[in-house]
């Protein structure tokens, strides 16, 4: 198979990866720089956390400062990573067919001997190019910046985090590629992505500690926890298969709504 519309997609997609690399690794490296001063006031942090109500330290992910691992995930992974990346990918995915559909590019696309089921397919490959560029570059960025600053973090951990949570961000890629399939209107699919991930995020937030805890176990970010991965050492790997069920599950569904619909 020669992918060649995976190949022209992805090349459109990295220059915009290598740009968010650039950014969200600079970013990653002022993060891990500012710890050493937040380090010495680590224990009156921590307090000031723990009069905090269990429900926002638990929705937020944030639990203890005065180690580079619990101020790491919390800072870095569970929201620019977990939370804006997610948004990112869903954006991105929503208008990757709304898009041309719109522009009536798929009309020139689908006028060539390929089937529909081939296009999704190496469209979806396509869209998986910033999670490759960004997995490759942001741990190193991270993992060389706290030993600069000697407080190196497990460099186990923190690949694990980055493992555990690309089924999550394929699950957000899946939200937006199903909407993107939907609808005929790019911004409609793309604002459409990012509002159900954030209010997926919200849902799980909200209701985490409380008697409506079960409402968040629709939301994909109650199945990743980089705080319980970096700074506990746990290791989810039950909750990484299920979400790449559901992100395999949307996917599949993605792929047969636009095999179905007209054009």
């Amino acid at each position: 198979m020669r992918l060649d519309t995976a190949r022209y997609e992805a090349r459109q997609r990295v220059r915009s990866s290598l740009a968010l690399a650039v950014l969200l690794g600079a970013f990653s490296l002022l993060i891990v720089y500012l710890y050493p001063s937040i380090a010495e006031a680590g224990a009156d942090i921590d307090a000031l956390i723990e009069a905090f109500p269990e429900a926002f330290q638990e929705g937020l992910g944030v639990e203890a400062y005065s180690t580079v691992e619990g101020f790491v995930a919390a800072e870095l992974y569970q929201f620019i990573w977990i939370l804006l990346l997610g948004l990112y990918m869903a954006y991105a995915a929503g208008g990757a067919f709304a898009g041309d559909i719109e522009s009536k590019r798929f009309y020139l696309v689908l006028a060539a001997p390929v089937s529909r089921t081939r296009i999704a397919v190496e469209k979806t490959i396509a869209l998986l190019t910033p999670l490759v560029v960004l997995n490759l570059v942001i741990p190193l960025v991270v993992f060389a910046g706290t030993v600069a600053i000697g407080y190196p973090i497990d460099p186990f951990y923190l690949l694990a985090v980055h493992g555990l949570s690309i089924p999550y961000h394929v699950v957000c890629l899946g939200i937006g590629q199903l909407l993107s399939v939907t609808f005929s209107r790019g911004n409609t699919a793309q604002l459409g992505g990012i509002a159900t991930v954030f209010l997926l995020f919200l849902l799980d937030s909200v209701t985490v500690g409380t008697d409506s805890e079960w409402l968040g176990d629709v939301s994909p970010t109650r199945y990743i926890d980089p705080t319980e991965i970096l700074l506990h050492e746990t290791l989810s790997v039950g909750d990484a298969l299920l979400l790449l069920a559901v992100a395999l599950l949307l996917l599949f569904l993605s792929v047969v709504r636009f095999q179905a619909r007209d054009i």
